[in-house]
């Protein structure tokens, strides 16, 4: 079995949730980093997206910023941030990725501040920026993080970008495109969708070494669980060799 790292494990399977064809908006560090994997094994056509405007670059090495010149390398458009989020608002977009400090078990993320005073917090996050507009729009949004109980949190210091809001059709009812929303959240323990109808996170595999009691023990909330529980796939060895030695040769994002 190849030997492999927790970073390495949730790229790998964040890459497998991109078919070919499909659109992606991604920032820096993993989320580019699971598109470009996906892309060079089995989703040639995959079209990614940068939220200051770049469109399908044939990315040589894996940028550092949104705006990194690279991002804009052999695309087909270099276009702009407005130019992004009007796509996404037209509903051209399938997939984005986010991350935040704090997560609920709808999908909300606050990646805003910790406390309960605005003016006053105890930590103050870079906050928004295009987040909120993505989470909103796009049809499919996931997050890769490392799983504890203080991030996965019943109740968030501040929702920044919204999830599935309260459960249910809240989503939907608060004016936000209907059939949007949370998709997966992958972490070191397991990987979570949400129920069709409650809009619970609920856990569909459960990554190896770890167990049902790891996950449960490192949420803030109670977890919904499929009805057939699984191991998730670890990489692979061709998965593994192309995002060592072409996506991230460097260990900028892997080596964390």
């Amino acid at each position: 079995m190849p030997d492999y790292n927790a970073m390495e494990l949730m790229i790998c399977v964040a890459a497998r949730n991109l078919e070919d064809g499909a659109t992606v908006v991604v920032g820096t560090g993993a989320p580019c980093a699971a598109a470009m994997l996906s892309q060079k094994t089995h989703s040639p056509n995959l079209c990614i997206m940068f939220e200051a405007g770049g469109v399908a670059p044939q990315l040589p090495t894996m940028p550092i910023s949104v705006g990194d010149s690279r991002t804009f390398h052999k695309a087909l458009m270099a276009s702009s941030m407005p130019d992004i989020m009007e796509t996404c608002q037209r509903g051209m977009v399938d997939y984005t990725f986010l991350g935040g400090a704090q997560i609920d078990m709808y999908g909300n993320i606050n990646s805003t501040m910790i406390g309960d005073d605005h003016s006053k917090p105890k930590v103050r996050f870079p906050g928004s920026g295009g987040a909120n507009d993505l989470a909103s729009l796009c049809w499919r949004t996931m997050m890769m993080t490392v799983q504890d109980a203080k991030r996965f949190t019943e109740t968030p210091d501040f929702i920044t970008s919204p999830g599935y809001l309260k459960g249910g059709d809240s989503r939907y009812e608060a004016g936000l495109p209907l059939d949007t929303g949370p998709y997966r959240i992958i972490t070191n323990m397991a990987v979570m969708g949400f129920d069709d109808d409650t809009k619970w996170m609920t856990v569909l595999s459960v990554n190896p070494g770890y167990s049902r009691t790891d996950v449960q023990d490192n949420c803030g909330f109670e977890l919904n669980w499929a009805k057939k529980i699984e191991e998730t796939e670890p990489p692979t060895e061709e998965e593994l060799c192309i995002l060592r030695e072409e996506v991230d040769p460097h260990k900028y994002i892997i080596g964390r």
